[in-house]
């Protein structure tokens, strides 16, 4: 097999990374002790402000999203707590795991995966507690191993009404690609990764916290060291970090997030929600099934059925004959389910070719027509000229 030199991600992590970016990457590292990697911070610490939609700290730590969702419930509950984990997906049910593993009392809502989370029933659970002893929601917001997003502002709306429990919330894949004003939603601790939106490779995580969740900092009895949250905090005033941070990573990091300013919140959230209409219309135009709810398709990426067929060699197909690479289904989804990521740095071209990709290969097999694979882009590009 020949040496792939042209392999394109469509998946949902990590994400294609902008040619700007990866030249950030390879600039010699500076000491992380020095004023100009403490003028770096300076201005990522800024930009991560504008896009959290946020004047409270936004704090970077090395590791992936997953550190940061500890970093979160660790910071501010204590063992023993009472916390409501959604679970609609792979990693909803991680971070019912994760509660566990750190001795939280959890309570699960969950629905069949492919649809949202019913806010009704955190509704209910939440007027039910009089006596206030839930102490966090926590909930991933785009479910990207079924391609749906939950809604999280009106279920930000009754854990405000609650008053007393705290919004620990997995935006590893919805920010950056659609709307997630922190501060207007009232939203606790919001954590996400740098290798989605951010458009740069895996590394670092983000975590934003409200004065809230810096209250709730102060009784939380759980152990910590390296993702003690309060040390990252102190240093973050002279623009530093407690310990050696991934310097590259942040020379990246500063170039993408001033690509992201120059492009403006909205025209990115447009972008990603143009690309999952090209993408999930033109796929029901290729007589495939989308796995997600369509009410509630996530903007980062789209889930399809593949029926009788082996969703596992299609993607093979796909990789060896296209270099594309897609996501498979997770758990009992494998085999059944294909997943195109649209999230990052992705444009119409991307789309287009993966829509033409997948055809070829329908084409191939039998599935469909010329007539409908040539539909199938007419209606893509219906979305993507859209104004």
């Amino acid at each position: 097999m020949a040496i792939q030199q042209k392999l394109s991600l469509m998946i949902p992590g990590p994400t294609p990374v902008p040619e700007k970016v990866l030249q950030a990457l390879s600039k010699h590292p500076i000491g992380h002790r020095s004023k100009e990697f403490q003028d770096l911070v300076e201005s990522t610490s800024s930009n991560l402000q504008w896009l959290h939609q946020t004047k409270n700290d936004v704090l970077t730590i090395t590791g992936s999203g997953t550190a940061a969702m500890e970093a979160g419930i660790i910071n501010t509950l204590s063992k023993g707590d009472k916390v409501i984990c959604g679970e609609n997906g792979k990693f909803g049910e991680r971070w019912v795991k994760v509660a566990k593993e750190f001795g939280l009392e959890v309570i699960k809502i969950d629905s069949e995966w492919g649809t949202p989370l019913n806010p009704e029933e955190f509704k209910k659970i939440l007027e039910e507690d009089k006596q206030k002893e839930i102490k966090a929601v926590i909930l991933t917001h785009s479910e990207t191993s079924t391609g749906v997003i939950n809604d999280l502002e009106t279920i930000s709306k009754y854990i405000q009404e609650h008053n007393k429990a705290l919004s620990i919330i997995d935006c590893v894949t919805s920010l950056g690609a659609c709307n997630v004003p922190v501060d207007e939603w009232k939203l606790d601790i919001v954590a996400s990764g740098s290798q989605k939106g951010y458009m740069i490779p895996p590394g670092l995580s983000f975590i934003a916290m409200s004065q809230k969740a810096w209250a709730a900092a102060e009784q939380s009895n759980l152990p910590k060291f390296y993702l003690n949250l309060k040390s990252y905090r102190k240093s973050l005033l002279s623009n530093s970090n407690p310990y050696t941070p991934a310097v590259n990573l942040v020379f990246a990091l500063d170039e993408a997030l001033k690509m992201m300013r120059e492009e403006g919140l909205e025209n990115i959230f447009l972008r990603h929600n143009k690309h999952k209409l090209a993408m999930s219309n033109a796929i029901k135009a290729l007589n495939l099934r989308l796995f997600a709810n369509e009410k509630c398709l996530s903007p980062s990426i789209t889930a399809i059925r593949t029926g009788e067929m082996d969703a596992e060699k299609f993607r093979k197909t796909i990789k060896n004959k296209f270099d594309i690479l897609l996501a498979g289904g997770q758990d009992h989804l494998k085999g059944k389910i294909f997943r195109v990521g649209h999230l990052g740095y992705v444009n119409d071209r991307d789309i287009i070719t993966v829509i033409t990709a997948i055809s070829n290969v329908l084409l191939d097999l039998g599935q469909i027509t010329a007539k409908e694979a040539g539909e199938a882009l007419v209606i893509a590009s219906r979305y993507l000229n859209a104004k």
